[in-house]
């Protein structure tokens, strides 16, 4: 079985927005004219690193300046706060936190012309919807595993696709699942063995009768739930930084809003930032960055936490107003529409200063089409 997408829309309203609206057509142009980013986006980060590498010495600096100047228990307190301001600023420096204007391509499926790649076509290129020039993609979110179609088995973790988005000077986003459990994944037998040793606590609901093979997560922690689900995802982002992967996407993190009836669990707004900020930190501990995805409720509550968002269908269900904390805070928002026509989005995705795609109504995420706003 190939890697499946899920969508965080509810999926009645999903079925019912996809009989009533046409699939856009979308044009994709050859790479004989590409217009990249790449320079300038390398040369953002560049500048962005040095800023903060320069915050870290000058904390340092006020650190010898107040020390000298306090007592000796004052000095302690402010030497420990300034040895935090640094060491924050040195952390800051060290990941990859993308520019507020970066073309992105969401690739979750394999393209067997592509196996060389990890089945990822990091050349692909298109002509916007603002016309001109085919325009490539500076960010690539791709799954963590190569697809089981092309890999002949579920564990093969697709190096060969981030280094050669690398090759090209993109970034690459590992897509982690972190609120559903599917049952495709090479750690699958954990989950169900847990589940099944804690009084069936773990697995709820399915997902959607679109994504039946997969099981809404408790985020809980009254039977120790949420603390396996983390040590969980620690061990799959551990492989997302090994694979040489510059940030992580943690799927299906909104189940608070979604209510028992669909989830199987109850599960308040407080729990749902707290497993969502310790998903921050597990991605921020281990040098990567993290998107928050979806969750426009909390949005104005994580953004300090989060480093960019990944939004599917805000247009569609209106919701989109509540990501502007993220462009006011000069932090990028990764936007795709599918069952909304290019011609009804794009003009307002780019005015609210998204980095917005279309891709087809029937919700497949493979390499073509690609159809970016701007």
């Amino acid at each position: 079985m190939g890697v499946i997408r899920r969508v965080l829309a509810r999926s009645a309203a999903v079925a019912a927005a996809l009989a009533l609206t046409p699939a856009a057509a979308v044009t994709t142009a050859g790479p004989a004219t590409a217009q990249s980013a790449t320079a300038q986006s390398a040369a953002t980060q560049e500048s962005a690193a040095r800023a903060s590498t320069a915050q870290a010495s000058a904390a340092q600096s006020a650190a010898t300046q107040a020390s000298a100047a306090q007592p000796s228990a004052a000095r302690s307190a402010v030497g420990s706060a300034a040895k935090d301001a640094a060491e924050s600023a040195a952390e800051g420096a060290a990941l990859w936190r993308p520019p507020l204007q970066s073309r992105w391509q969401y690739q979750l499926e394999g393209n067997p012309q592509h196996a060389a790649t990890g089945g990822i076509d990091v050349d692909v290129c298109a002509v916007p919807h603002t016309g001109g020039a085919c325009v490539r993609p500076t960010v690539f979110d791709i799954d963590l595993y190569v697809d089981s179609e092309l890999a002949g088995n579920n564990s093969t973790v697709n190096t060969a696709a981030v280094k050669a988005i690398h090759a090209r000077g993109a970034k690459a986003i590992c897509y982690v699942d972190a609120g559903s459990i599917e049952d495709f994944r090479p750690d699958y037998r954990q989950f169900l063995d847990w589940h099944k040793s804690h009084g069936g606590s773990l697995l709820g609901k399915p997902f959607s009768a679109d994504f039946p093979n997969e099981r809404w997560a408790n985020i809980n922690n009254d039977r120790g739930q949420r603390d396996f689900l983390l040590k969980m995802m620690a061990a799959r982002v551990d492989k997302c930084a090994r694979a040489g992967f510059d940030g992580v996407e943690f799927d299906v993190v909104n189940a608070y809003e979604e209510g028992k009836k669909v989830t199987g669990w109850t599960v308040s707004a407080a729990t749902q930032l707290a497993y969502n900020r310790a998903l921050a930190k597990l991605a921020h501990d281990r040098g990567l960055s993290v998107a928050l995805k979806n969750d426009t409720g909390q949005a104005a509550e994580l953004v300090s936490s989060f480093d960019y968002a990944v939004n599917e269908s805000c247009f569609q269900w209106d919701e989109c107003a509540e990501l502007d904390v993220f462009v006011k805070a000069g932090k990028p928002v990764f936007h795709v529409e599918y069952a909304t026509a290019p011609a009804s989005f794009c003009s307002r995705a780019n005015k609210l200063g998204f980095n917005s795609i279309k891709k087809p109504a029937d919700l497949s995420l493979r390499d073509k089409p690609f159809k970016p706003c701007r």
